[in-house]
């Protein structure tokens, strides 16, 4: 097997562990927090890009909640305890 295919396969493998995580980090709606909040902290914590993050805002106003990141446990568990420090309502559930 060449380095190249070495490489994709490792990459591949990287790709569908993400997809393969078992936990979700859920955001819900509440009367405290500013829209500009919430995107803040989506963008810092979760890796949203300013688009991603209005869209899970709009959603969570909308719907009370949002699936904002899926990972690991103890990824989900961080970007949790990170965004409940900062004000937001939030869960951790397994898939």
């Amino acid at each position: 097997m060449s380095f190249g295919n070495k490489q994709r396969l490792s990459e591949m493998s990287k790709k569908n562990s993400k997809r393969n995580s078992k936990y979700e980090v859920i955001v819900f709606n509440d009367d405290t927090n500013t829209f500009d909040h919430v995107i803040d902290c989506l963008m810092e914590f979760c890796g949203h890009n300013y688009l991603q993050a209005v869209q899970c805002a709009t959603i969570i106003h909308n719907t009370g909640k949002c699936s904002v990141a899926i990972d690991t446990r103890d990824e989900c568990e961080y970007i949790f305890e990170e965004l409940v420090k900062q004000g937001l309502e939030a869960d951790v559930i397994k898939q």
